[in-house]
Formats: C-alpha cells, structure tokens, sequence
C-alpha cells in the first residue's frame, strides 16, 4: 500500500503544477488595464487685445430718386397694348404701352390746316410786295400782311413741334401713340391695363414706374443718441436678408439734416453699386458702421457663465486647480466677450468644460 500511496501523492503533485501555470498564463482582465487620460478642460491666457465698436443700424434698399421716372401719356386715348410686367428690364426708349388717340389726329389736323394757312399768307405776302414796289400798296397795308404770315407759320411751328413731341412726323397718318421708356432700367410697378383710358398729363396715375436700379440708395434709421458714432465718409458694411452670407462694402455718403417725424431718427445714406441687379428696391437690410478702434481683455465666449444671478470664469490656479471669478462682461463679439472687470491680463481661464466645474467644489 506504502508505494500506492506514494505514486498517488506524486499525481496530486503533478496536477496541481499543471492547473498552477495554467492559471498564471491567463489573459489579464480588461478591467486591469489603466484608462485612456481625456482632456476635459481647456485654458487660454487673457490678454488685451484691440477692439472695434460697430453700431448696427436696420435700413431699407431704395432707388435712387433722380433715377425713378413715373411715365404718363403724352395724350389723352385708350390703351390698347401693354407690353411690360413688373421686374422687367427695359432699354432706353423701348415701347411700353400703345396708346389710341384722336387727339393725335387732331393735331395732325392743326398741322394740315397750319401749313394750308402759312402757304396762303406767303402767297398774300409776295403779292403785296409787288404792289408796294409799284407803289400801288400802302407801307401799313403790306405790315399787317406781313404780320398775319409771321403769325402763320408761328402756328405751324407750333403744330408740328406738337406731333414730334408725340414721336411722330409730319407724313405719319396712323392714330396709334407709342409710350417709350425715356431711361434704360427695372419695371418698379404698372398701374394701369388693355383698354382703359387714359387723361393725359392731368392723370393722376402714372402707366407704369422704371427706375435705373444700377446703384442704388441703402437707406438707414440712425437714433438722435448716436448722432456723434456716425459721420460721412465712415465706412460701412451692408448686410442683406436675401443674400445672408453675402458683404457689401460701402462708405456713409449722406446724414439728414432733420428727423423723420414718423420715425423720429435721422437717415443715413450708403452708395451701393449693383451692375447685376441682385439688389432690389424695398429690401430689408443692415447697416454696420465701424467706430474707431479700442483695446479690451478678451475671452472665448465659452468661458463665460451666467446663471441669472451673476456672471463669472475660472481661473486655473495651479494642477487641477480652479478659482471662480465674478467678472464684468462688455461688448459681444462674434466668438468672444469683452470683460471690463473681475479678470487680469495673463490669467489662465477655462476655455473649455467650465460648465463642469460648476458645484465641484472648485468655485
């Protein structure tokens, strides 16, 4: 029994051996393995740097007003033909409307007759001169007839200036008027259609309205308070509603010298060219004028936090050590925040990941 009970020792021996390096060549568990560090906060060093102050005013796009023509007709008639729509482009003396009109031929009636009656005094006029040479004629007799002739052809330059304002000449015989654009532009509006009449120059309603929208007028309210941020020459940039990504520079060409009553702010006006026409009377725009620089400490936006009662930063002040500041803030820019107070050029504040310091204990 003695070597039974030795090769059975031997055997537990062995086995405990072999379970032994099994187990010490097990794969460490992932538990074990020590966490990837993350960056949580970051920081950037206060520091002054220069500033500008931009006063931000709402404006409208406006035609030029010496370059907006209301068109009337030149006669009273009926309209028979409107050839332009609003927001069509037109050349200078392009037919807009036709226009039927009896009144045309009545002037070219009083032309007919003009002439008639010119070429009858010439005829009276040189019969007389020869009876005033042969002294058959009394001097005053041959004046009078040579004032009827003078007045004559008064009356038939009269009527024919009359039908070349019409745009016709004097060997037309159609009763059709043509209404011509008198400037290259945009269609702004049409106020009337086929088959109404019209009353001439007494018509308080103009056919239709064409402005020259080549350059045109950016018209801005500017509040008396801020009369002394503004002045000519300043520039300044045009922002659009249509076109939000889109900057136009300009300069301050003019400011009124009284305040609208129904506004009560004074007009600033910016010179805009716009050889594409991309800008369109009526357009909401603003206006950003540009004050003389200054220097400020500036923060990334980020840091700062407003909880409704107060406004503050951290401060790293050593490892892993964060002091909350109270501070000031001025003027917003784009991505950062002017502070006026509470924080010193050089200080490292939390750029990124202050909100989670709020309650750690840091503060």
């Amino acid at each position: 029994m003695r070597p039974f009970r030795i090769c059975l020792l031997l055997a537990s021996v062995s086995a405990l051996l072999f379970f032994s390096g099994c187990e010490s060549h097990k794969p460490a568990d992932a538990s074990d393995t020590p966490a990837p560090q993350y960056r949580v906060f970051d920081t950037v060093v206060a520091h002054v740097e220069p500033v500008h102050d931009a006063l931000t005013l709402a404006a409208r796009i406006q035609a030029n007003p010496t370059t907006v023509v209301h068109i009337y007709p030149p006669i009273s008639g009926r309209v028979l033909a409107l050839k332009v729509l609003p927001g069509q482009e037109v050349t200078k003396g392009q037919v807009v409307g036709m226009l039927q009109s009896t009144d045309l031929q009545q002037a070219r009636s009083d032309y007919e007759k003009a002439k008639i009656e010119a070429a009858r005094s010439d005829l009276q006029l040189n019969r007389a001169r020869d009876l005033l040479q042969h002294e058959v004629m009394a001097q005053k007799d041959f004046d009078d007839l040579n004032a009827v002739d003078q007045a004559a052809h008064a009356e038939l330059s009269r009527s024919l200036q009359t039908l070349h304002i019409l745009g016709y000449k004097e060997t037309d015989t159609t009763d059709l008027v043509a209404i011509r654009s008198p400037i290259p532009g945009v269609v702004l509006d049409v106020n009337t259609a086929s088959g109404e009449l019209q009353r001439s120059l007494d018509n308080a309603t103009s056919i239709a309205t064409i402005a020259n929208i080549s350059d045109v007028w950016v018209v801005a309210d500017l509040y008396p308070r801020d009369v002394q941020q503004v002045r000519r020459g300043q520039p300044a940039e045009v922002h659009v509603n249509g076109y939000p990504d889109a900057v136009f520079h300009g300069v301050v060409d003019n400011i009124s010298d009284a305040v609208d009553p129904q506004s009560l702010t004074l007009k600033v006006r910016v010179v805009l060219p716009n050889p594409h026409h991309q800008l369109k009377p009526q357009m909401y725009a603003t206006v950003a004028v540009t004050n003389q620089s200054r220097k400020a400490i500036v923060v990334p936006a980020t840091a700062v936090i407003r909880d409704g009662v107060s406004t503050y930063i951290y401060v790293q002040t050593g490892e892993n050590k964060y002091d909350r500041r109270d501070v000031r803030v001025g003027e917003a820019h784009d991505t950062s925040v002017e502070i006026t107070g509470g924080l010193n050029e050089g200080d490292h504040v939390v750029s990124t990941g202050a909100e989670l310091l709020r309650g750690s204990g840091s503060e």
